[in-house]
């Protein structure tokens, strides 16, 4: 397949030739948050054709924006990963996220997939380093079968998919509830006092959690 391009000899046009074809960055979005394997794209890009996931991936390959490893033992399996080039994308899709959280995500339609770890992601980009000055913290969350963990170590984050090795503060809900959470429909202190989910730890480091991550208030797209 010829790959299209806008035949311009500027910046934005030459990133989008590169990166503006539907489900580029999404996969590279997935990869922000470590390598994965073939079926791990499958599953989390519900959707994506077997054929056109080879081909975008084939695609981040041959432009230098990904590649092929092996994960280390146990695993040893073959997977994804970005290349530098991949990774310095990643301050452009947390800005998109930015922007998507205040002005494009309104209330969750039916026809739509979610996967709590796409929270990893959204974490970083709703991180307040103010907030977290002088706390240093790792906080474990449980979404249904999904578990991912936030450290902060004084103004600084660093979000991984998998259970930390010693939380300061464990939170566990559902998937429901996260939305929920995540939609700024409920706070989460909220579905702590109405039992839909749980929080262990360090009372001090859960307080502090309230304040660390700030989602911005949806706002309208039309016109005044």
């Amino acid at each position: 397949m010829e790959q299209r391009t806008y035949n311009q000899y500027c910046a934005t046009a030459r990133t989008l030739d590169l990166v503006g074809e539907r489900w580029t960055l999404l996969l590279i979005r997935e990869l922000l948050t470590g390598p994965k394997r073939y079926g791990d794209l499958q599953t989390s890009l519900r959707g994506l054709g077997t054929g056109l996931l080879a081909t975008r991936l084939k695609h981040l390959e041959r432009e230098g924006l990904a590649r092929k490893i092996t994960l280390p033992p146990p695993a040893r399996t073959p997977a994804y990963a970005l290349t530098e080039a991949g990774q310095e994308l990643g301050p452009a899709i947390l800005a998109l996220a930015r922007w998507g959280l205040k002005w494009a995500m309104g209330e969750r339609r039916e026809t739509e997939t979610f996967h709590p770890g796409w929270a990893v992601l959204g974490l970083r980009a709703c991180f307040d380093p103010k907030a977290a000055g002088g706390l240093r913290a790792v906080y474990e969350f449980r979404v249904d079968d999904e578990v991912f963990h936030a450290r902060i170590d004084d103004g600084t984050v660093e979000v991984l998919h998998g259970p930390a090795q010693h939380p300061d503060v464990t939170l566990a809900m559902s998937e429901e509830v996260f939305v929920g959470v995540t939609s700024l429909s409920r706070t989460l202190p909220q579905a702590i006092a109405a039992g839909a989910a749980t929080a262990t730890g360090d009372a001090e480091a859960l307080r502090r959690l309230n304040g660390l991550f700030r989602l911005p208030s949806p706002q309208s797209r039309s016109a005044n």
